[in-house]
């Protein structure tokens, strides 16, 4: 029997939201040891299943690569647990004996989350993990064509979740999602905060929602190589950065901007790495691979090998090639080696100085990616401040790996697959979103200032004028029933 597939989400996201409403109401009674307890298990389960997970997102996905999507979701189950494991937040979280202030956790409720196809487990984890933390009940939207193996991720969540002591009901999905069905998700009156991870226009839906929202924006990254830089290290990292999960984390390097008078060096490093410079007529039938239509991406080459891109375009290339690069002189959404590609394929920009270094950074994070993420790498620290105050973004990664960075693999920002963009990109927030973000606080706070409240100088007990006729006559309440009684004689009449 053919079943309208809208009306089937719609009603998967209404059994969702109660279910998970039940269980959440039941779960806010819990201790903090409680809900420790159950993250833990839930961040052990997920941690041992990781390589099974990986191999179910890439067949279904047929995107990224087995074993990098497995250290994708070590760090959204382990690395993201480690993060959050001591963080307080039930009950009484902090308290100021000196302010006189105490703060009191308390819980959204049940949050409404939408997962990409590029990381369908890994969100799925770590999104599950921050949510059950600060004490809410989480149900989700995957991706249409992440389903199956996003299921099974929450599915290993849920089990542990519940073995651990948790209520049934606390972790939901959409098994048939559609538009529809994230739509009522998203509205549902149950619904408190929208966590949305994925393009555009669904950021742009959870912020018209009407609901709180934290939505992240896309990634466009520049990555310059200053003239201080240690160009064979930087290259490495570049070329392994680039070719991790074949380009699918949003924060990878996008197009190499390079100080001209290291420029020799780089480009030595890139056969040395793995990555083949295309020219000529293999630069523009990769161009028109990446964007067969003018300024939008073509969504076969997203986390595919650069092997098969080349295929694609019907360019011979080694079977070893790790990262397609084409150098570019322009910059705009019509040039496509200068957006964001989530694939292996790099643009290579020239800057003649520092300074034009730092507008041609700028002027790609136009392109689009403001708010997200940039890397450096150059040994003056002086410079790379200066650098990074100068740049419309959110983290700035020095001298690593962009795509691990900023998720927090190879550096100190909180683990996250959810980065926030801030004002730059039209976010609420800069931060890597985490446990924090999904409590609110009530703030207790004792009088701790001596104020003192003055007497009234003048007194209180002044009349108001009486009503003064045109000719300046005083009119007194007798007067007025009179006058009243008059006209209404002379109508009766």
């Amino acid at each position: 029997m053919v079943r309208d597939q809208d009306l089937v989400s719609i009603q998967e996201a209404r059994d969702g939201i109660a279910a998970a409403s039940i269980a959440q109401k039941m779960y806010a009674s819990f201790t903090q040891e409680q809900v420790d307890r159950i993250v833990e298990a839930i961040a052990q389960a997920a941690y041992k299943q990781a390589e099974n997970l990986a191999v179910l997102a890439v067949t279904e996905t047929k995107m990224g690569i087995i074993e990098h999507k497995k250290i994708k979701n070590e760090l959204a189950s382990q690395g993201v647990y480690e993060a959050i494991r001591h963080e307080k937040t039930i009950g009484v979280i902090h308290e100021d004996r000196v302010a006189r202030q105490v703060e009191i956790a308390y819980p959204f409720g049940v949050i409404a989350a939408v997962t990409p196809v590029t990381n369908p487990t890994a969100t799925a984890i770590f999104k599950t993990l921050i949510a059950l933390k600060a004490q809410n009940a989480i149900v989700f939207s995957p991706h249409p064509t992440a389903v199956n193996c996003t299921i099974e991720a929450l599915k290993i969540c849920q089990q542990a979740a519940v073995r651990a002591g948790a209520p049934e009901g606390l972790i939901q999905w959409i098994s048939h999602p559609t538009i529809k069905g994230t739509e009522e998700l998203m509205h549902h009156r149950d619904v408190q905060l929208i966590l949305a991870t994925g393009g555009a226009g669904l950021v742009k839906a959870a912020y018209s929602s009407g609901k709180p929202a934290y939505g992240v924006g896309p990634g466009n990254v520049p990555v310059y190589i200053d003239r201080t830089a240690n160009v064979n290290e930087a290259m490495k990292q570049i070329i392994d950065s680039k070719s991790f999960d074949n380009s699918t984390i949003c924060a990878t390097e996008q197009a190499i901007v390079v100080h001209q008078e290291v420029k020799a060096q780089v480009m030595a490093a890139l056969a040395e790495n793995g990555a083949i410079l295309l020219s000529g007529q293999d630069k523009e039938k990769l161009a028109k691979v990446i964007s067969p239509v003018a300024r939008t991406l073509n969504s076969q080459i997203v986390g595919k090998p650069a092997t098969v891109i080349a295929q694609m375009a019907n360019i011979d290339v080694p079977r070893h090639t790790r990262v397609l690069v084409a150098e570019e002189h322009q910059i705009g959404k019509e040039y496509p080696f200068s957006m964001e590609k989530l694939s292996p394929i790099l643009g290579l920009y020239t800057a003649r100085s520092q300074e034009e270094a730092v507008k041609i950074c700028r002027r790609l994070l136009d392109v689009g990616g403001r708010g997200h993420s940039l890397a450096i790498h150059a040994q003056d620290e002086h410079f790379v401040k200066q650098f990074a105050a100068q740049m419309p973004v959110s983290r700035i990664l020095v001298n690593t790996l962009a795509s691990v960075g900023a998720a927090g693999g190879t550096t100190s920002l909180t683990p996250s697959f959810t980065l926030g963009c801030g004002a730059y990109g039209g976010n609420i927030t800069s931060d890597n979103i985490s446990a924090h973000h999904l409590l609110n606080k009530k703030r207790v706070a004792y009088g701790v200032k001596e104020l003192t409240i003055p007497p009234p100088k003048h007194p209180q007990n002044i009349q108001a004028p009486a009503m003064q006729a045109i000719e300046g006559v005083s009119i007194d309440r007798l007067s007025i029933e009179k006058i009243v009684e008059e006209v209404l004689t002379k109508l009766s009449n």
